[in-house]
């Protein structure tokens, strides 16, 4: 699992202000829903693949993060393969069927969740979790104005999106010390795995339980009394690299729109 981990570097992408990064990747999301055929969508893959060079992080790397989320992607393409009603029924199955509009759905859906992940997966992979939450803090700063906790609530976005690999990997070690006491994960009935998962989940509930307790703690002994007077050792710094990621965006666009279809 690889969303949530940083990966320093000194690349263009590394280098952005970690507030036009977070600009662009939600607009981004909002865009790909705009994409309606395979050219639009191979103009957003050019440009995550552009990206994902300038980022200088390997792409085999990147590939591999995608193993854990796979079967959410493939439930929602069955999900869509067999309860679109549109268009021409190609394969009966009782009440299920298969049609062309099915297909359709079904492969845009996939390529969609795929787009997504790779972006927001790059935006972890290139910004420290410090400069997540000061972009985070500072993009959501006008919401002070009506006392929304804008910085509470930018340090748990960041502390939650930091412990997804960490607590992944607990996962992974507990997993293999009950594979190693004999539990089977990937055999039996399905109500067999799911007992078997149980093992699995208790004590990563108990761990997960004792990091929060740990991090309390260790925020405590340092002071740590909110975001009321808070200063700041790193200054966040819009500088014309920034600007140029937006104006990416904005050819983006305008690329997307002449791509669609009718």
């Amino acid at each position: 699992m690889i969303l949530g981990r940083f990966v320093p570097g000194d690349s263009w992408l590394h280098q952005l202000d970690a507030r036009a990064k977070l600009v662009a990747v939600m607009y981004f999301i909002v865009m790909v829903f705009f994409a309606n055929n395979l050219l639009s969508y191979l103009l957003s893959f050019l440009l995550v693949f552009s990206l994902l060079v300038l980022s200088k992080i390997p792409f085999l790397f990147f590939i591999r993060g995608l193993r854990p989320i796979i079967f959410l992607i493939l439930l929602t393409v069955i999900l869509q393969l067999f309860f679109t009603t549109e268009g021409q029924v190609l394969l009966q199955f009782g009440p299920l069927q298969i049609t062309d509009a099915g297909i359709i759905n079904a492969v845009f859906i996939a390529l969609r969740f795929m787009l997504i992940i790779f972006m927001t997966t790059l935006l972890s992979l290139t910004t420290s979790p410090i400069s997540l939450t000061d972009g985070i803090e500072s993009l959501l700063n006008p919401l002070r104005k009506v006392k929304f906790p804008v910085h509470e609530m930018a340090l748990m976005l960041s502390i939650a999106l930091r412990f997804i690999p960490t607590l992944m990997d607990e996962a992974e070690k507990i997993m293999q010390a009950q594979k190693s006491r004999g539990v089977e994960f990937n055999s039996g009935s399905l109500l067999a795995r799911v007992k078997a998962i149980i093992p699995l989940l208790i004590p990563l509930f108990i761990s997960a339980f004792k990091r929060a307790e740990d991090l309390a703690i260790a925020m405590e002994a340092r002071g740590y009394h909110g975001g009321e007077g808070r200063t700041k050792y790193r200054i966040l710094k819009w500088e014309a690299r920034d600007t140029l990621m937006i104006v990416l965006m904005m050819v983006y666009t305008l690329l997307l729109f002449l791509t669609r279809g009718g």
